[in-house]
């Protein structure tokens, strides 16, 4: 796993190399500090490094120096979602593990839990956030919004009544979803892994 001390300091090594402030053979007269780590940074380094997420969740580093910043990615093997493919921006600020992740669905899904703008409507990433959950509960949580959507806490109504009153009308709408099709004259993105 990438360490985070290593990546700053050779960061830091570049700037000062970029800026002058060095000599390429690192007999400059500046002494080298070691580049101050921040809480979150130590603990959002560790949970990556104890993540243990099923096959159906795949995180990337589109950055690798930036650990903050990530995508995610839910492959459902069961459920009304099972095919889909669904694409998550994770974003962890400086106050980590006071602050929870803010995550947004890149996708136009009927589900739910989640609204056409992509946010999320997961009881840890709000209200019931604590600083002992971890990064691997949030992402397994979120996982569990496709084997199990919950309309007794949703952000889209529609989708929420459906399921409530109409279990077979529901999967019927999600599977056209998925395909890109049009529900009360929304159009959502497909998604299907075909």
């Amino acid at each position: 796993m990438l360490k985070i001390r290593q990546l700053q300091k050779k960061k830091q090594q570049e700037a000062e190399l970029a800026s002058g402030s060095a000599s390429p053979s690192g007999s400059g007269s500046r002494t080298d500090s070691p580049a101050k780590v921040s809480g979150a940074q130590l603990r959002l380094q560790k949970d990556i490094t104890e993540l243990d997420l099923p096959k159906t969740i795949k995180v990337t580093f589109p950055d690798s120096s930036d650990f903050f910043n990530f995508n995610l990615q839910i492959l459902p093997q069961q459920g009304f979602y099972k095919g889909g493919v669904f694409d998550f921006k994770v974003e962890i600020n400086g106050n980590f593990p006071i602050d929870p992740p803010k995550i947004r669905c890149l996708n136009k899904i009927y589900h739910p839990n989640i609204d056409l703008e992509g946010n999320i409507c997961l009881n840890i990433l709000r209200e019931d956030w604590s600083p002992v959950l971890n990064l691997n509960s949030v992402l397994i949580g979120l996982n569990f919004l496709f084997l199990e959507p919950n309309p007794n806490d949703p952000l889209n109504k529609e989708a929420a009544n459906v399921l409530v009153k109409d279990k077979s009308q529901f999967k019927r709408n999600v599977s056209n979803s998925m395909r890109g099709g049009y529900i009360d004259q929304t159009y959502y993105d497909k998604v299907l892994n075909i």
